[in-house]
C-alpha cells in the first residue's frame, strides 16, 4: 500500500501595525497563485503592489490607511515595513528556501536587475534614476523608502538596479516586477535541500 502523499503547510501570515500615522494590515501567503485585494488610497502604488502578487505568485491582502491629506511618504514607507514583516514572519527559520533570487525584467525601453539575499542581515543598495519625480499620484522617491522598509523587516540583502530607461512609469514597474521574480525564486522550496538551513552557520 502507497503511503499518504504528504502535505507542506502553506507559508503564511497576518499582521498589523497601527501609528499615529498608518494604520496597515498585510496578509500574504508566499505559496499563493497572485491573487491581490489591495488598498492603500494610491492608485499607481497599487499597480505596482499588485505586480509583487502576480509576479511573485504570492497571494496578496493590504489594507492601508494613511495621512494622505499630508503625502504618501508614511503610507509607502509603512506599507514596505508591515510586507517585510510579513515575509519574514510566513518564511520562517527559512529551512529549505533557495535562499537567493535575481531577475532582469523588461519592458519596452527600460531594464531592470533585481538580486535578494535572505541573509538576515538587512541592507538596501538601490540606483534607480527616475526621470520624473511623480507617476500618476506616487512619488518616485517613495520607491526607496518602500524597498527600504521591506528591506530591514524582511532581514534582506537587496540590490535594485535600473539599467535602462527614459519612461518613469516603465523604471517603476520594471522594478516592481523584477522584485516579485526575485522574491519568488528565492523564496521557492529547493528539494535537494529539504529541512536544511541554506547556510554554512546553520542561522539566517
Amino acid at each position: 500500500m502507497n503511503a499518504p502523499a504528504s502535505h507542506t503547510p502553506e507559508r503564511t501570515a497576518t499582521v498589523r501595525r497601527d501609528t499615529k500615522e498608518t494604520q496597515i494590515c498585510v496578509q500574504l501567503n508566499l505559496d499563493g497563485r497572485g491573487d491581490v485585494k489591495l488598498s492603500t488610497g494610491i492608485g499607481f502604488f497599487d499597480h505596482m503592489l499588485e505586480q509583487i502578487a502576480r509576479h511573485g505568485l504570492i497571494d496578496l491582502d493590504i489594507e492601508a490607511k494613511g495621512d494622505l491629506h499630508i503625502d504618501g511618504h508614511h503610507t509607502v514607507e509603512d506599507v514596505g515595513i508591515t510586507l517585510g514583516m510579513a515575509v519574514a514572519q510566513a518564511a520562517g527559520d527559512k529551512r529549505g528556501i533557495t535562499r537567493y533570487g535575481h531577475a532582469y525584467v523588461p519592458l519596452d525601453e527600460a531594464l531592470s536587475r533585481v538580486v535578494i539575499d535572505f541573509s538576515g542581515r538587512p541592507g538596501l543598495h538601490m540606483d534607480v534614476p527616475f526621470r520624473s519625480g511623480m507617476v500618476g499620484g506616487f512619488d518616485t522617491q517613495l520607491a526607496f523608502e518602500f524597498f527600504q522598509g521591506f528591506a530591514n523587516h524582511a532581514l534582506v540583502t537587496l540590490h535594485i538596479d535600473n539599467l535602462k530607461g527614459h519612461n518613469a512609469h516603465h523604471q517603476c514597474e520594471t522594478v516592481f516586477k523584477a522584485f516579485a521574480r526575485a522574491l519568488r525564486m528565492a523564496l521557492t522550496p529547493d528539494p535537494r535541500a529539504a529541512g536544511t538551513i541554506p547556510s554554512t552557520k546553520g542561522t539566517l
